[in-house]
């Protein structure tokens, strides 16, 4: 994922499955929490940094820095079919809002 400066990927859940994140590039603000008006957890990542999200975990990644924040996820099990591409946080109609 590619996140403009100020831009986030958008609060959600996944409540069936874990969420590895991982930043390449950029500097982000992590919020997680247990229900989406309890984000208890709020924490600072950078290059090379990962996030852990349980399952059942709502969570949003902000992008607080200056240039575009880089970053993957993996989700076990899979989130979303082979080949599926969402070009924007939008385009997935599995969002957890």
């Amino acid at each position: 994922m590619s996140i403009e400066p100020g831009g986030d990927v958008g609060l959600e859940v996944h409540g069936d499955r874990d969420q590895f994140l991982r930043v390449e590039a950029g500097q982000a603000r992590v919020e997680m929490g247990p229900t989406r008006d309890d984000l208890d957890f709020v924490h600072k990542a950078g290059d090379g940094s990962a996030v852990l999200v349980p399952a059942g975990t709502w969570h949003n990644i902000v992008n607080v820095g200056e240039v575009p924040l880089k970053l993957y996820s993996v989700y076990a099990p899979a989130e979303h079919p082979h080949g599926t591409v969402h070009r924007t946080p939008r385009d997935d109609p599995e969002r957890g809002e």
